[in-house]
């Protein structure tokens, strides 16, 4: 099974500890559009027009400055960079072993800067989204898009591809022949603040039973116990499933 998830916005970092090594990240073909793009980032940001060519307000100064030493900045585990909603509902430091151990597998961040890593990739933290268009590179999506095509089909194997991305980082790699018919976008009714926190709740949930399943139905065995679901086939070949995903717990709350 392969996970795919959207960075966040908010990023943790700390004060001490070793730089970012490119080279050192998974996927390691991809360490030298990895290099490009953290050079032209660093060059950008140090631009008084920063602000505007990253689409981010003048006012994240701190942020943007943290863009022009990321060669030196601390770097500590994907999983403890990108927080926010998603990541809360996770969890990835409270999962049990075994479930960690499958998440550390299954679960690979789809990233503007590094292109994708694992939990366990030591990364630093930056501000740079999918849709920006990178001076040096061009439209970030459109950069990734042949890189990924080369690691990412590989890791499906023959399980589901879980694509819990946004349309902004999902521009980035489309499932292609065989692989599209095992892919499954999540959707969640509701604010996006829900669709986050419910997407990372069923990231949690697939890695805790680990029931690495072949058949896009099966899924709803899987999540049925603690999810209100529905699954729509693809609305034409290379589209992908959608599943309608809405947490039990949730669904009890709003209408108690």
């Amino acid at each position: 099974m392969l996970i795919l998830l959207p960075p966040s916005e908010s990023k943790t970092g700390r004060s001490r500890g070793r730089p970012v090594d490119p080279g050192t990240l998974s996927f390691p073909e991809l360490t030298d559009t990895r290099r490009a793009v953290l050079d032209a980032v660093a060059k950008v940001s140090a631009h008084p027009s920063a602000a505007e060519v990253l689409g981010v307000s003048p006012n994240l100064t701190a942020e943007i400055a943290r863009n022009t030493v990321l060669d030196s900045a601390p770097s500590l585990p994907a999983s403890r960079v990108y927080s926010g909603v998603l990541y809360d509902a996770l969890g990835h430091a409270s999962l049990d072993p075994a479930a960690k151990r499958r998440a550390n597998r299954w679960v690979v961040v789809v990233s503007a800067l590094y292109g994708a890593v694992r939990p366990t990739d030591a990364i630093a933290p930056y501000r740079l989204s999918m849709a920006v268009n990178l001076p040096g590179i061009g439209p970030l999506a459109g950069a990734w898009k042949p890189e990924l095509a080369q690691v990412l089909p590989e890791l499906a194997g023959r399980g589901l591809v879980v694509d819990c991305r946004s349309s902004t980082y999902a521009a980035a790699w489309t499932p292609q022949g065989a692989l599209a018919d095992r892919w499954v976008q999540v959707r969640v009714p509701g604010a996006t603040h829900m669709a986050k926190h419910t997407r990372g709740l069923v990231t949690r949930h697939l890695c805790q039973v680990g029931r690495d399943v072949r058949r896009v139905p099966q899924l709803l065995d899987v999540l049925d116990d603690a999810f209100e679901v529905a699954l729509t086939p693809p609305e034409r070949p290379g589209r992908p499933w959608v599943l309608d995903a809405t947490a039990r717990a949730l669904t009890s709350t709003t209408t108690a």
